[in-house]
C-alpha cells in the first residue's frame, strides 16, 4: 500500500478519534501505556496514532524484530524517530543488551529522548543519538523528512505525505567510525528505515558489516532511493558487494535480488520490509515468480 493512502486512512481514523476525544475534553496529546511501554503521543501524527489505535507501528516488522531479538543482543534503530521501535526492542534485549537509536531530527529526537525517559527500566539499556549516520562524500540534506501528520496544510512531500523537519543540532558521521567511537564489539540486529539514504548508510558501515554480519531489517523503497540520488539497483550491489542477500521478513526465505523484478513488485510511492541476511544463512531459495 503507498504510503499517501495510509495517510489518507490514517486521517479518516484521527478524525474519529478526535471527535471522540473532544467530546471528554481531551486534545491530541496522550500520554498512554500500549503493551506495557509508557508513550507521550501527538494524535496527529501517524506514527504516533497508530501506536496509540494499535498499540504498536508496523506489526508485521515488529513481529519479526520479536522474532529476531534475543536477550544480551546489540541492536542498532537507524531511522528511529519517536521510537516506536526504540523501546520495543530495548524490551527485548534485557538489562544486558543495548540499543543505539539514531534520529537525526531535532523534532523526532526530542520526542525519542521523552518517550525513553518515561520508561525508567529501559533508560539503562538505550543509548539515543542525534547522529545523521552517512557514506563518504556525502552531502548534508538539512533537512529530512520524520513528521508524517494526517491533518493540517504543512508543505508536504507529493508522494509520501511526509513533512520535512531540519537537522540542526545532528552530528554526522559513519557507521564505521561510529563503531570504533564507541567501542562496539558487536552488532547483532540493524533495523534500518531512513527514507532514501540506505545506501549511503551502508557504504559508510562496510567494515562494520562485514565484521559482525549482523541481520539487516530494512525498507525498500525505490522512489525516495531515486530522489536521493541512488536506485534500488545501487542499494542491493552494496548489500551483495557486503555479503548480503534479501529474505522474506516473516519466512526468513531468500527472496529475489534483481532490482528489475523488485520494483515491479513495489508500487510507486510505497515501499516493502525485507531482511537481510549475511550468505549461508537462507535455506529456501528465491521464487522463480519473483518475490
Amino acid at each position: 500500500m503507498k504510503t499517501a493512502t495510509k495517510i489518507q486512512l490514517a486521517g479518516g481514523m484521527y478524525r474519529i478519534i478526535s471527535a471522540a476525544r473532544r467530546l471528554v475534553g481531551a486534545g491530541d496529546s496522550a500520554r498512554v501505556v500500549r503493551k506495557g511501554l509508557q508513550w507521550q503521543l501527538d494524535l496527529s501524527e501517524g506514527i504516533d496514532l497508530a501506536i496509540f489505535a494499535f498499540g504498536q507501528f508496523e506489526r508485521i516488522t515488529a513481529k519479526s524484530l520479536e522474532r529476531l531479538v534475543r536477550p544480551g543482543a546489540v541492536v542498532l534503530d537507524i531511522g528511529a524517530n519517536v521510537g516506536a521501535h526504540t523501546l520495543p526492542l530495548a524490551r527485548l534485549v534485557g538489562p544486558n543488551g543495548r540499543v543505539f537509536a539514531f534520529e537525526p531530527t531535532g523534532y523526532a529526537f526530542g520526542k525519542l529522548k521523552q518517550n525513553i525517559n518515561l520508561n525508567p527500566e529501559l533508560v539503562p539499556r538505550i543509548v539515543a543519538e542525534q547522529i545523521r549516520l552517512t557514506g563518504p562524500g556525502a552531502a548534508d540534506p538539512g533537512e529530512i523528512y520524520s513528521s508524517w501528520k494526517v491533518t493540517g496544510q504543512q508543505p508536504r512531500h507529493g508522494k509520501h505525505f511526509g513533512i520535512a523537519k531540519s537537522t540542526e543540532g545532528a552530528r554526522a558521521t559513519s557507521l564505521d567510525e561510529y563503531c570504533n567511537q564507541a567501542d562496539l564489539q558487536r552488532i547483532d540486529l540493524i533495523k534500518l528505515d531512513v527514507d532514501g539514504f540506505e545506501v549511503d548508510v551502508i557504504r559508510g558501515g562496510r567494515n562494520a558489516l562485514r565484521t559482525y554480519r549482523p541481520t539487516i531489517c530494512m525498507e525498500l523503497s525505490p522512489y525516495v532511493l531515486e530522489e536521493r540520488g541512488a536506485s534500488l539497483a545501487d542499494l542491493l550491489a552494496e548489500l551483495r558487494e557486503n555479503g548480503y542477500r534479501l529474505g522474506d521478513l516473516k519466512a526468513r526465505a531468500a527472496i529475489t535480488d534483481s532490482a528489475g523484478a523488485l520494483k515491479v513488485k513495489i508500487p510507486d510511492g510505497a515501499g516493502i520490509n525485507v531482511l537481510a541476511l549475511a550468505k549461508g544463512q537462507f535455506f529456501t531459495p528465491p521464487s522463480k515468480h519473483g518475490v
